[in-house]
């Protein structure tokens, strides 16, 4: 990547290849507290969010077999809790409990890389790097629909 240069930088990008969208169910809470021992960056961008820092069940066991220790973690309402609490969009009681929805799309990313074909030549060869969009619907549990302000407007997934 360091060695990656663009011909026209100030161009408009299109990604080539759409990836789609992939939701993420955010069931585990983050001690921030602790936070360090996962990254250290992890109290600099989440400075503001020190109740609210959302991981999935599937990166705590990858985190626990790195031997992470478990009270890093604190444990949310059970998926099929959850599952009975209504979106926060629909909530109109700002001290409701709901499931928040945050949606983020990367328009254009470099993905992989391009390969082509020439006559010239009888096998394909690196000729740039290919370009993807991706987008992503997080879902996490919050005990207070202020919490979740953002989540006002109809996301799809």
């Amino acid at each position: 990547m360091a060695k990656l240069r663009q011909k026209n930088p100030r161009a408009v990008r299109q990604a080539e290849e759409v990836r789609g969208l992939e939701h993420l169910h955010m069931d585990v809470a983050v001690n921030f507290s602790q936070g360090a021992l996962l990254s250290p960056h992890l109290h600099n961008v989440c400075a503001e969010a020190v109740d609210a820092i959302y991981t999935r069940q599937e990166d705590v066991r990858f985190w626990l077999e790195q031997g992470v220790d478990s009270s890093v973690f604190e444990a949310l309402p059970k998926a099929s809790e959850q599952a009975e609490l209504p979106r926060c969009r629909q909530v109109g009681d700002h001290g409701k409990p709901c499931v928040c929805r945050y949606g983020l799309s990367l328009a254009w990313y470099p993905c992989m890389l391009k390969y082509c074909h020439s006559r010239d030549r009888p096998t394909p060869y690196k000729c740039g790097i290919r370009s993807c969009q991706k987008s992503y619907s997080f879902d996490f549990y919050v005990p207070q629909r202020q919490l979740c302000l953002w989540d006002e407007d109809p996301y799809p997934g």
